[in-house]
């Protein structure tokens, strides 16, 4: 249960990230979708946070924050690609997988 806790802590990391950036796109000032992406952001960023609190009860510190992390910094990277028109080179992906793989290495030596 923990883990998956972690997964969808993961999950909630790139859609924080997404509404930042959304929310600085949007312009300046207080406008309806800049509110909505703020608060969008906000939300995510709470239950990334509590998710991730609950799965520390298990968890080892070190493992859970280094996979939470890595599952939103590889998670906003494809976004960014996918999404938002950022560059996709060979290099750029080839480093996206050391990440990915450095996740499914600790969970495996974490069970």
């Amino acid at each position: 249960m923990s883990w998956l806790m972690l997964l969808a802590a993961g999950v909630l990391e790139i859609v924080f990230a997404w509404g930042l950036k959304s929310a600085s796109d949007a312009g300046c000032g207080a406008t309806q979708a800049r509110i909505a992406f703020i608060a969008l952001t906000l939300a995510a960023m709470a239950g990334s946070l509590a998710l991730l609190s609950g799965a520390l009860r298990q968890l080892p510190i070190g493992t859970a924050y280094a996979v939470w992390s890595g599952i939103g910094a590889a998670g906003t990277a494809v976004v960014g690609m996918l999404l938002l028109g950022e560059a996709a080179s060979a290099a750029r992906l080839g480093c996206i997988g050391l990440i990915v793989g450095g996740v499914i290495g600790l969970r495996w030596v974490s069970s």
